[in-house]
């Protein structure tokens, strides 16, 4: 697959969906389809991504996710492509959803380096080899450090392009500002094609000007249109109309990381409800909801730019 292929078919801004719950912490699937519909009709998304970080995948049990997979395919119901976040703790699970996703007929999956173990770079490499030899799914690495404690090298990366079905990498930009490079210089003489992703809105700008051909966005369930606006301005040089359009959505992200949070959601979400009226609810536990004084900043900036 080219990259022109790729944003032909999947486009540039990708949004991995929140997960709505409700009372009991029970997945909402209704919820679930109206934020989808929500993305779509607003013009939000490119692509949407089931069971991503943002959609916390962590926390969620493998059935759950499937059945995520299948609310997101009727729900979308062909308007936008349908990817699915695949990556768990070990390699045989990993195996098993992605073949469960590829089942339902989708064709991409986002795979996070698995999180908790730390494996070794030769660890990762076998991970990844044996997961792409399993399906016939596209693969998209996902490359997150913060969250499963390892940094994905570019020579892994490097061997990784050697894959037919390894087309990508999204990667959390926020660890490594320059890394979107390393990885384009790491894949160019084993796979010009290769696809890179940011992973991070607030590199959304540095990453764009590496080369970056497009974001997986939780932003964009708000910043969709401000998103597309960044990327199309950029493209035509407009550098300043970029950068006044990419503060709201910096100023926002940075406002969900409020107290140290290093997953956003639980102030994202109320900020989500609260713009798209689909009701999200909070966060599963162990993560904290976002408190009166937190949603106090966030909510003030959306209303500050027109969002309430």
């Amino acid at each position: 697959m080219t990259r022109e292929e790729f944003t032909k078919k999947y486009g540039k801004v990708l949004v991995p969906v929140l997960t709505p719950y409700d009372e009991n912490e029970k997945v909402n699937y209704e919820a679930y389809a109206q934020l989808i519909h929500y993305l779509i009709e607003t013009g939000s998304c490119d692509s949407v991504i089931v069971t991503g970080t943002t959609g916390e995948a962590s926390l969620l049990t493998f059935d759950e996710r499937v059945k995520l997979m299948e609310t997101a395919l009727k729900a979308a119901d062909g308007r936008v492509p349908v990817i699915a976040g695949t990556g768990c703790a070990s390699t045989k699970e990993t195996i098993a959803l992605t073949k469960a996703a590829e089942k339902l007929g989708i064709e991409l999956a986002m795979v996070v380096c698995p999180f908790y173990n730390k494996p070794t770079m030769d660890g990762v490499y076998t991970h990844f080899k044996a997961v792409a030899e399993s399906t016939t799914c596209k693969i998209m690495l996902y490359n997150i450090p913060i969250f499963v404690g390892i940094n994905m090298e570019a020579e892994v990366v490097h061997e990784l392009a050697k894959i037919d079905n390894i087309i990508g990498i999204k990667d959390e930009a926020g660890v490594n500002p320059t890394q979107v490079t390393d990885f384009l210089l790491a894949t160019r003489d084993v796979n010009p094609e290769f696809v890179v992703f940011n992973g991070d809105d607030i590199m959304l700008l540095p990453t764009i000007i590496q080369g970056a051909m497009g974001i997986v966005t939780g932003g964009a369930h708000i910043f969709g249109k401000e998103i597309r606006e960044i990327f199309k301005a950029f493209e035509e040089g407009r550098n300043e109309d970029a950068k006044n359009s990419f503060e709201p959505l910096y100023r926002f992200c940075k406002s969900c990381g409020q107290n140290g949070r290093i997953l956003p959601n639980s102030i994202l979400r109320p900020a989500v409800e609260k713009v798209s009226g689909v009701k999200i609810g909070p966060s599963r536990r162990p993560l904290a909801p976002a408190t009166e004084e937190e949603l106090e900043v966030t909510l003030g900036i959306l209303k500050e730019i027109g969002k309430l």
